[in-house]
């Protein structure tokens, strides 16, 4: 049976991609040795993430003002890492709060500076991007959560702003075409759109840092990390090498114009067909529906197991809500196919026509 893996993360990658990683973890490039068992510091790795960084620089269009670093810990980790380095404890720093991610970090920065909320939807349950912000003419940086995996909503116009704009950037990196110049720094877990779980991507614009009086550990300090080309400490290796895989898919296969092309097309159908079917809602504001995750529900809550049944059996992977706001989630990455969302357009609109 053909699966279809709407998972929300860790997510579906390009085939050549699993195929190519797995062949490295019997004997990559021909060297004898698995990428799982190849030295940090050898050439052969050090080629690994030189390529990795310079293609995330020409897919981001960026210059040598910002450096490229790929580290442990996660997209999470970057919560207390980027007021660490960039907020000191008499200084304040604006979050907007329009998620579960975006109040996690602003909670994380409270524990270094002063963390004020720039702008929440909790109002209507994080159903819409609130964008009447109230920055502090002081604030160190504004920091974004640019795609909200579990609400879905997503930015589709960035904040135009005096400070240092900060973005969260997990679930739509890659997705589309941005002026990425605008961000001061950029942070993204792997496992949605560029790799495997296992490392973070930390874009950094290199004049921000250097500024707080605070000490910062070696392994949290940015500068570090820089300095020693992202091998300060044994970096995940694999990891690293599949998201290198996936870059060269992107670039391949036309870079961002061509992936956000897909996104949009893949997500009007998905959009179209809940707007259409009596049987399926979507409480998100239109205007900022995610075209990354889809969240939406069964108007009449009792056909909603039976709905989540029925896409178990079909082979739709991961389309259950997250636990906090249930419902269904179809998330629509880069590499997932237009055929996929087809399949389930199919099958809502059947169990509509049957169950509406």
């Amino acid at each position: 049976m053909k699966r279809h893996n709407f998972n929300s993360g860790p997510s579906i990658l390009p085939q050549e991609v699993l195929e190519q990683a797995a062949k490295a973890i019997i004997n990559f490039n021909d060297t004898g040795l698995s990428i799982l068992e190849i030295g940090h510091r050898t050439e052969w790795f050090v080629s690994v993430i030189e390529e990795a960084k310079a293609l995330v620089k020409e897919l981001m269009q960026l210059g040598n003002e910002h450096e490229v670093l790929f580290l442990h810990g996660g997209a999470t980790t970057q919560f207390m890492q980027v007021p660490m380095n960039l907020l000191d404890t008499n200084e304040t720093a604006a979050y907007c709060d329009n998620g579960i991610w975006g109040s996690k970090a602003i909670k994380e920065a409270s524990l270094f500076g002063n963390a004020v909320e720039a702008a929440s939807s909790k109002d209507k349950n994080h159903t819409y991007i609130n964008k009447s912000l109230h920055i502090p003419p002081e604030s160190k940086y504004l920091h974004i959560t640019t795609n909200n995996t579990v609400e879905g909503t997503q930015w589709h116009h960035y904040p135009n702003t005096n400070v240092p704009l900060v973005a969260d950037m997990s679930s739509d990196i890659f997705s589309k075409q941005i002026d990425f110049k605008n961000f001061a720094l950029i942070y993204a877990g792997a496992q949605k759109n560029m790799g495997a779980a296992g490392v973070n991507l930390v874009v950094v614009r290199k004049d921000i840092l250097g500024k707080i009086k605070r000490p910062i550990p070696a392994i949290m300090d940015y500068r570090k990390h820089i300095e020693a080309n992202s091998l300060l400490n044994t970096p995940p290796v694999f990891a690293i090498y599949t998201a290198l895989l996936t870059l060269r898919w992107i670039k391949k296969e036309g870079g961002l114009a061509v992936m956000e092309k897909r996104s949009i097309e893949k997500a009007n159908l998905l959009y179209s067909t809940i707007d259409a079917l009596p049987a399926f809602t979507s409480h998100i504001a239109k205007e900022d529906r995610s075209l990354m995750n889809a969240v939406f529900f069964l108007r009449n809550p009792a056909n909603e197991t039976p709905f989540l049944e029925l896409c178990k059996k079909e082979g739709m992977v991961g389309v259950k809500g997250y636990r906090t706001i249930g419902g269904v989630r179809v998330s629509m990455y880069n590499a997932l196919p237009l055929e996929s969302v087809h399949a389930i357009v199919d099958l809502m609109t059947e169990f509509s026509n049957k169950n509406a």
